[in-house]
Parts: C-alpha cells; sequence; structure tokens
C-alpha cells in the first residue's frame, strides 16, 4: 500500500504542471484560434492539414496526459478524427527534451529513426481515422451548436470575457468531461507500478522475440512519459534489451496510457480505440523490427 501511494504521489507531481499547461493551452486555442483558421488547415481530410498537425503535436511541451485536454479542444472545434488521433500520436511519443535525451543515449540515427516512425504512425493512424469518421460533419456541428456551454464563445468580447472564458473551458468544462478518467488512469498506472511486475518481465524476456514481447506488454500496461522513459529503457538495453525492442517501448509507453485509453473511449468509441490501439502496437513492433535489421540485429527465436 506504501508503494502503492509512493507511485501515485510520483505520478501528481509528474502530470499535474503538464496537465495544467494541456488545459490552459486548449483553452486558449478553443477561445483565441480564429474558427477560420481550424476550417481551413485542419479540418480538412487531406495530407497537409495531417501533416501539419503532427508537427504541430511533436513541438508541443506535453505528455499524454496534457494532450487530452488539447485533443477534446480540436474534437470540439470541428477537426477531423484522424487528425485528432494523430494529434495523439505526436504529441506525447516526442519532445524536446525527450528528443535531446535520446540523442545522448541512443546516437543521431536511433533518434532520427524514432522520429520518422512517430510522424510515419502519425500519418498511418490518422489517415486510418479519416476512413472510419464516427459522424458526419453536419450531425457533428448539429451537436456542437445544441451545447449550452459553447454559447458563451460569442465574437467581440472584451479581453476580461475572453480571459475568463478560457478559464471556465479549460478549468471548469474539461476537468467535467475527462477528469474521472484521468484519475482512473493514474490509479492503474500505481498499480501495476507497486507490483514489481517490471522485474518479473526483465529476468524472464529480454532475448530475442521476447524482448519485443516484454516492450509491448511492458510498454502497454505501464504509464511512461516519452522523456521520463528514455533513461529507463536505455537501462533495460544497456542490460540486453535490444535495440528494436527498445524502440518499440519509447513509442509504446508514452502512447497507451490508460487515460488516453480511457478518454478514446469516451469521446470516440470502442471501435476506435482497438484501432488507435491495434494500430499502434503493430507498427511500433514493425518499425521496432525493420531498425533491427537495418543496424544488423535480426530477430532471433
Amino acid at each position: 500500500m506504501f508503494t502503492f501511494f509512493w507511485h501515485f504521489k510520483h505520478y501528481l507531481i509528474e502530470i499535474l504542471p503538464v496537465l495544467f499547461i494541456g488545459f490552459l493551452l486548449s483553452g486558449i486555442f478553443y477561445e483565441l484560434v480564429p474558427e477560420s483558421i481550424v476550417q481551413k488547415y485542419l479540418r480538412k481530410n487531406n495530407f497537409f492539414s495531417l501533416f501539419i498537425i503532427i508537427i504541430i503535436g511533436m513541438i508541443l511541451p506535453i505528455c499524454c496526459i496534457g494532450c487530452l485536454p488539447m485533443a477534446i479542444g480540436f474534437k470540439q472545434k470541428g477537426v477531423r478524427l484522424g487528425n485528432v488521433l494523430a494529434f495523439l500520436v505526436a504529441t506525447p511519443a516526442t519532445s524536446v527534451s525527450s528528443v535531446l535525451m535520446t540523442l545522448k543515449f541512443f546516437g543521431f540515427w536511433f533518434t532520427l529513426y524514432l522520429c520518422l516512425s512517430v510522424i510515419l504512425l502519425g500519418l498511418l493512424i490518422g489517415m486510418i481515422g479519416n476512413l472510419i469518421e464516427l459522424h458526419k460533419d453536419q450531425n457533428f456541428q448539429q451537436q456542437v451548436s445544441s451545447t449550452e456551454f459553447f454559447l458563451q464563445f460569442v465574437p467581440n468580447k472584451t479581453l476580461k470575457q475572453k480571459i475568463l472564458s478560457i478559464l471556465k473551458y479549460a478549468f471548469v468544462y474539461l476537468p467535467k468531461e475527462i477528469g474521472v478518467e484521468i484519475l482512473i488512469g493514474l490509479l492503474l498506472a500505481s498499480l501495476i507500478s507497486s507490483l514489481n511486475i517490471v522485474k518479473f518481465f526483465v529476468e524472464n524476456f529480454l532475448v530475442g522475440i521476447y524482448g519485443y514481447i516484454f516492450s509491448t506488454i511492458f510498454g502497454v500496461l505501464m504509464y511512461i512519459c516519452s522523456t521520463a522513459s528514455v533513461p529507463l529503457v536505455y537501462a533495460l538495453n544497456d542490460q540486453g534489451l535490444g535495440l528494436g525492442p527498445s524502440l518499440v517501448l519509447l513509442i509504446l509507453g508514452p502512447l497507451t496510457s490508460y487515460a488516453t485509453l480511457m478518454v478514446v473511449t469516451k469521446k470516440f468509441g470502442t471501435k476506435i480505440v482497438v484501432v488507435y490501439l491495434t494500430t499502434t502496437i503493430l507498427f511500433s513492433v514493425l518499425s521496432g523490427y525493420i531498425f533491427s535489421l537495418l543496424v544488423g540485429y535480426p530477430l532471433k527465436i
């Protein structure tokens, strides 16, 4: 029990600042970004808009928890499903700090390959998401326009009204929408961490194909932000985990937190979360295996 609360406290200390930033950025985005820009660049179902939102996600200094409120903000603005999913992939998988740490621990080519893999995964899941759009744009627009909360977002507001609107959206509406899912995600992550399953898998699944099994299971079960995952994965690599499985863990860890999966389920449905999880796992394993081949470490059973 003590270990559980220690991990939960650790997660809270780590998450609360980025969650605050994510909520605030979402409020600013919703209130200040003109509808015309969203309509022109982010709502469209084309390669350019998908690529732009991936680059935006990779630049933003927030993790998978912090990007959730921004993704909800995109959704409320009418951004297409695939573009939102691409944002959820690109944002937590990379950050300036994580890229610099990966460069330090794993070198230039590994870091470059990781960044390219994240871009390709974002494009892939974005295109899949746009192909299976859940709702027609007309129906979605009717849903948004009928929501009483958003009647406050009208033009010609004073500076004070805009600030109050940003704060209300960021710290009243969004916590009501996804606060419970985030809390449950942190509790589950703390429980998994306190069970000390990491040592068991490290001792049993580090060689050949078992390295990929370990990275897949560990990456899906554990919440690991992109920056914090780098020294952990480097330590595992130093103990014998191959570069391919290491790459899998660096991609999967930040992308498959319980909070992310719960919010995606709530806002987009079970079908989408299955597509999100399946695509992410298969692509990560394939990407890691290809990198192993490129550096001369083929898979051994």
